[in-house]
């Protein structure tokens, strides 16, 4: 599948700027990883998955991360993608485990950027590139703050890859920085 493609499936299924939007800083942030974590081969891949991760959620929010399998399945989509996008909903919608190290980022900063966003926008910058871990720490720890974006995914994201929820965050923040102001 070309990024073209993704992209005409996501905005069959999507209409909204803001969940665009998503997609796109997700698959930047995969882009990112993949070339961080030596898959530099498969970052087109990688940020496939990212774009097409939240396909059903703007119409199907009740099937999350199921319905979307069937659309895909019926577009012959790569099982790989949609194994991948699905499993960022393991235990909230799916079943289905984060394996591949990929799918594990996916986890975890899905989330995570999201929470991000939000605290860049509440600073005077409205920008990533002057924003520090202990800004993102200090609103996080408020649960009121972005209480959209679940602290417990973000936690097992980091745990899943073994990393402390510290270096996830910062790497997380690092991703950002080289495609958002």
């Amino acid at each position: 599948m070309t990024r073209e493609e993704a992209w005409d499936l996501l905005t069959e299924f999507n209409k909204e700027e803001f969940h665009l939007e998503h997609a796109q800083i997700v698959e930047q942030t995969m882009k990112y990883f993949a070339e961080q974590l030596g898959y530099g081969e498969e970052a087109e891949f990688w940020g496939i998955v990212g774009l097409l991760h939240d396909l059903d959620f703007e119409m199907y929010p009740e099937e999350h991360c199921v319905k979307e399998q069937e659309i895909m399945r019926e577009r012959g989509v790569d099982e790989r993608i949609i194994h991948a996008t699905a499993s960022h909903g393991y235990n909230i919608t799916v079943d289905i485990k984060p394996e591949h190290e990929m799918e594990k980022i996916l986890y975890a900063v899905d989330e995570l950027t999201g929470l991000i966003g939000a605290v860049a926008i509440m600073r005077p910058s409205k920008s990533v590139q002057d924003l520090e871990l202990k800004s993102v720490k200090k609103k996080y720890k408020s649960k009121n703050f972005a209480a959209g974006c679940s602290r417990e995914v973000i936690e097992n994201g980091a745990e899943m890859l073994g990393w402390e929820l510290d270096e996830l965050i910062t790497r997380t923040i690092e991703a950002l920085r080289t495609f958002r102001d």
